[in-house]
């Protein structure tokens, strides 16, 4: 089966083009990426890109274009412009949704969405609280569940059986910014610090709040934080192996990925019931799962696999067979294509 896929430059930074960078060597079928571009030249040079995109439909003729818009003004009106052209040639459609903004879900024109999204032959989304969105706005396509993935070669070899149960080095990694909740991990931690004076925090990632972040920690005198910046490859997979325990501590996601990484390198995991990690997420079995935004909140949750080694690495060993079974790359990109050959 021949797919087109429109993606970002899969070598930006970005999660939709670190989804497709990942999946790449794992696809069974006849699949090719048809690059959007990099940023800032996708927007300049998009009637460019849709030459390009038209010119590829007819070359290669796909079975199945896959999109990959988040829910966001711009980004629906470009792919539904791309949607249109591949329904005008005969080929099947999905659409596959990746940040799901419920704040732009709150204000925008649902008629003219529900309207181009019934045009595709199918819709993916991250989560169930997103299909049921989608649903109650007067989408009536089929709508499909995903989720991101964890790359194969990234926790080869590596065995959590090896964990002992000891909480020492916390570990919060994604994009540093405030909606990330990074300002709300460094409170926790400077709280558990009080009564856990040996515990650490790493933080691995790049961002706009990163020296702002690194100010608040200098003024507010939280000892033993320690900061890497962006990292991936063996530096990434380092941090995973000497980590204890891992925050997401994030307002909003679709899938975060770093959960899954988080689980498969069989790390206990504080979450935000956010996005779709609501939909598998075991409480007390995986770790906790919160609704709350408190600090000192998240501070009760950890406490206990700070106390009872005996728990955390219980948890250690489920959330890595878990993640093996559910998450893998290899996985995913299976799941993937069985969705749009059903199409």
């Amino acid at each position: 089966m021949k797919i087109l896929i429109n993606t970002p430059n899969i070598h930006e930074l970005g999660g939709v083009a670190n989804h497709y960078l990942g999946l790449k060597p794992y696809w069974t079928e006849n699949v090719r990426y048809n690059s959007l571009g990099a940023k800032p030249w996708r927007t300049c040079l998009f009637p460019f890109f849709v030459l390009r995109f038209f010119f590829r439909l007819l070359v290669f003729r796909p079975q199945v274009v896959l999109l990959n818009p988040s829910l966001g003004q711009r980004a629906l009106t470009r792919d539904f412009f791309y949607l249109r052209i591949a329904k005008a040639l005969g080929r099947k459609v999905a659409v596959f949704i990746h940040g799901f903004s419920w704040d732009y879900a709150a204000k925008a024109d649902w008629g003219w969405i529900s309207q181009n999204l019934n045009r595709a032959d199918g819709i993916i989304v991250l989560a169930q609280a997103f299909k049921d969105e989608l649903q109650r706005r007067g989408v009536t396509a089929p709508i499909f569940l995903s989720t991101t993935k964890v790359a194969d070669g990234l926790v080869e070899g590596f065995d959590a059986g090896r964990r002992m149960g000891r909480v020492k080095n916390l570990l919060f990694l994604s994009r540093i910014e405030r909606a990330k909740g990074v300002y709300e991990t460094a409170d926790t931690f400077a709280l558990l610090k009080q009564e856990y004076p040996d515990l650490t925090l790493t933080f691995v990632g790049d961002g706009s709040e990163l020296a702002p972040l690194k100010a608040y920690v200098r003024e507010k005198g939280i000892a033993d934080v320690r900061f890497t910046g962006g990292l991936s490859g063996a530096a990434l997979r380092h941090e995973y192996e000497i980590a204890d325990f891992f925050f997401c501590s994030s307002h909003g996601e679709g899938m975060p990925t770093v959960v899954l990484e988080a689980m498969a390198f069989g790390l206990p995991v504080l979450t935000r019931a956010v996005g779709g990690v609501c939909d598998f997420f075991e409480d007390g079995r995986m770790g906790r799962i919160t609704s709350s935004t408190d600090p000192a909140e998240f501070a009760r949750l950890v406490k206990p696999f700070i106390d009872d080694a005996g728990l955390t690495k219980q948890v250690s060993r489920y959330n890595a067979r878990y993640a093996r079974e559910h998450f893998m790359a290899s996985s995913v990109a299976k799941n993937i294509e069985k969705i749009l050959m059903a199409l």
